[in-house]
C-alpha cells in the first residue's frame, strides 16, 4: 500500500507488483501444466511405445494358421487381437494381456495372434470371416475354438476405450473364455 509515498511512486510500485505476479502466475501455470503431463503418463499403464506389438499384415494367414496348429496341439482356445501400433488403446490392452494377473491365464488357456489392420485397411477379409466388425473400433477381439470355430467376437467395440478401463477387465474376459479342461479321472 502506498501510503506515505507519491503517486508516482505508488503507480511504479503497483507496476512492479503485477509484473511479478504475473511471472509467478506464469510459473505455477507451467509447473501445474507440467505435474498434470506427468501424472497423466504416470496413471496409463506401462506401455512401451517403440515396441511393436502388431506383425506386419501379410503375416496375419500364416500367424493364425500356426497358431490354430498350437492351440490343437495344446488344447487351448485362439484370440484374435485386431489392431495396430498407431492405436493406443490396442497397447493398453496389450499390456493389460501380459501383466502379472493376466499373463498366467493367457499362456494357459490361450494362443494369442496379433492381427495388424493397418489403418483399418488390411486383413479386413479375415475381420469379415470372424465376424468382427472394425467399423466398431480397434482393439477388436475374436475367440476361436481349437479347431478354428468362431465362439465369440465383439460386435460393439467393447473393448476400443481399453484406456478408461481396468486389467481385472480383461482378466474377466479371459476366465470368461478359457476352455473348460477334460474332467480328470478319479482314482
Amino acid at each position: 500500500m502506498c501510503l506515505e509515498s507519491t503517486s508516482q511512486e505508488c503507480r511504479l510500485d503497483s507496476r512492479a507488483y503485477l509484473r511479478n505476479s504475473m511471472r509467478v502466475n506464469t510459473a505455477r501455470t507451467w509447473h501445474a501444466s507440467l505435474f498434470a503431463i506427468i501424472l497423466l503418463a504416470a496413471s496409463v499403464p506401462g506401455i512401451a511405445l517403440e515396441r511393436q506389438i502388431y506383425p506386419a499384415p501379410v503375416q496375419a494367414e500364416a500367424d493364425l494358421a500356426a497358431a490354430l496348429k498350437v492351440a490343437l496341439a495344446q488344447h487351448r482356445r485362439v484370440i484374435l487381437d485386431f489392431g495396430g501400433d498407431w492405436c493406443t488403446d490396442c497397447r493398453v490392452l496389450d499390456s493389460y494381456f501380459h501383466d502379472s494377473s493376466n499373463r498366467p491365464i493367457l499362456d494357459a488357456n490361450f494362443v494369442l495372434v496379433h492381427i495388424n489392420v493397418g489403418h483399418m485397411d488390411q486383413n479386413l477379409g479375415i475381420a469379415g470371416r470372424y465376424q468382427v466388425p472394425l467399423n466398431k473400433g480397434v482393439p477388436a477381439l475374436a475367440i476361436l475354438n481349437m479347431h478354428g470355430k468362431l465362439l465369440y467376437s465383439q460386435r460393439t467395440g467393447e473393448f476400443e476405450a481399453m484406456r478408461r478401463m481396468e486389467s481385472s477387465a480383461v482378466t474377466q474376459f479371459l476366465v470368461q473364455w478359457k476352455p473348460a479342461r477334460p474332467a480328470q479321472p478319479q482314482r
